[in-house]
């Protein structure tokens, strides 16, 4: 049983989740902190240690763990860094990697969150067996993870696959965190669908909506999903165009790469077929003939809560003896 369980780690702007996970995609024990708690990354360190001794420790010890795969914003695969995470309290380039292996003496990988997800589903999830396939996280922001030929491209840099970040619509919302306008992920996620219900209550005053009865800080993600599922037209809209805006963005990113799948992940697949449908009808309609009818769409089969450690746990895995 020598060395048949690894660590996944995964860090997000607001907690780090981490588990001991097998072979065969079970997480034995696991556990989360705050991310954001210490100012510096040694004590975001110290604290992690701790956890992470004790879960060690009821699996057997360290000689059990083969090493420890890390999900995180920024992480670059090729140097083991955290490189300007725009949502973490450490600034700058941190060598997260190297810090992670000499602190606990195992062997270390590192990517971006979206990449690990891409693994994860690749080991664990809808993805296995395939070769081609696109993963697309849809959260607080838009990440996306692409594999083909059955490897993770990364490029020359290790950053490849930012597809939340490409133009859909040029001049269009303007993204805070980037200053550029009209990127997908302006739209395409949880942030996206807040301003465009807040567009459509503004533009369209004779729409009616439960919506209107809220205050305008109280109208986010969760409350228009509610609404939409109660039946509210105006809320349905809002899925209606956020699908329409992934789909055509998603044709695009088809006829790039020719997956057999894309894979959709994240808190907006909740939405079900009110985003997949409109998804799915505009992608279909902006592909060239020889690409159409052939490409999978899906929801991840990871379950929600499992699934950043298991991404992460996957890349430890991926490590060559």
């Amino acid at each position: 049983m020598s060395q048949q369980l690894v660590v996944g780690i995964d860090i997000g702007g607001t907690n780090t989740k981490f588990g001991i996970v097998d072979r065969r995609g079970n997480i034995l024990s696991d556990g989360r902190m705050l991310t954001n708690e210490r100012d510096d990354v040694s004590g975001f360190l110290e604290e992690l240690h701790g956890h992470l001794t004790k879960l060690i420790a009821e699996v057997g010890g360290i000689e059990n763990i083969r090493g420890i795969g890390v999900g995180a914003p920024n992480g670059n695969f090729y140097t083991g860094n955290v490189e300007y995470a725009p949502n973490l309290r450490w600034k700058g380039i941190i060598p997260l990697a190297n810090l992670l292996g000499e602190k606990f003496g195992l062997p270390t990988v590192l990517t971006n969150d979206a990449n690990a997800a891409a693994l994860g589903e690749l080991m664990y999830g809808a993805a296995k067996g395939m070769k081609d396939f696109i993963v697309i996280t849809l959260g607080t922001g838009v990440g996306s993870g692409i594999v083909a030929n059955g490897q993770l491209i990364y490029g020359h840099d290790g950053f490849a696959g930012e597809l939340g970040h490409c133009i859909v619509i040029p001049g269009g919302r303007l993204h805070p965190g980037t200053g550029h306008r009209g990127s997908l992920e302006a739209y395409a996620s949880a942030t996206g669908v807040t301003n465009t219900a807040l567009e459509f209550l503004a533009n369209r005053p004779d729409t009616k909506s439960t919506l209107r009865d809220l205050a305008k800080e109280d109208i986010n993600s969760k409350t228009v999903f509610d609404a939409a599922m109660a039946g509210d037209p105006l809320a349905r809209e809002v899925y209606e165009y956020t699908g329409k805006i992934l789909g055509e963005a998603l044709a695009n990113f088809v006829m790039f790469s020719s997956p057999e799948a894309i894979i959709l992940f994240g808190g907006l697949t909740k939405a079900g077929d009110l985003i997949m449908k409109p998804v799915r009808e505009h992608m279909e309609m902006n592909l060239l003939p020889i690409f159409q009818n052939k490409v999978q769409l899906v929801f991840s089969e990871l379950k929600e809560s499992d699934a950043a450690i298991l991404g992460a746990s996957a890349l430890a895995w991926e490590m060559k003896d």
